[in-house]
């Protein structure tokens, strides 16, 4: 399934040594109280993510929105999949 794909992909490309991605909860915050993951996390997990997903993250503003939480990630790859699927993107 999609988001237990990303709880590990988000552990193995951090480098979250002390994480287990089963304890990430789907609704947690990945930046500030959450997960506490900084800007070059952020930078790191969408280069992971354009590579993996074949999904493009434009700017840092829709990074941001998107890098919510695991649920949003998720609704975030599927859509623009889709979107390429459709011919939209």
């Amino acid at each position: 399934m999609l988001k237990e794909e990303l709880k590990e992909l988000l552990v193995e490309a951090l480098n979250l040594e002390d994480v287990d991605p089963a304890d990430i909860k789907d609704d947690e915050p990945l930046f500030g109280a959450g997960l506490d993951l900084d800007s070059i996390d952020a930078l790191e997990l969408v280069l992971q993510l354009e590579r993996q997903y074949g999904i493009k993250i434009g700017n840092s503003e829709e990074s941001k929105k998107a890098l919510a939480s695991i649920d949003v990630l998720a609704d975030y790859i599927e859509r623009q999949q889709a979107a390429k699927v459709s011919g939209a993107g």
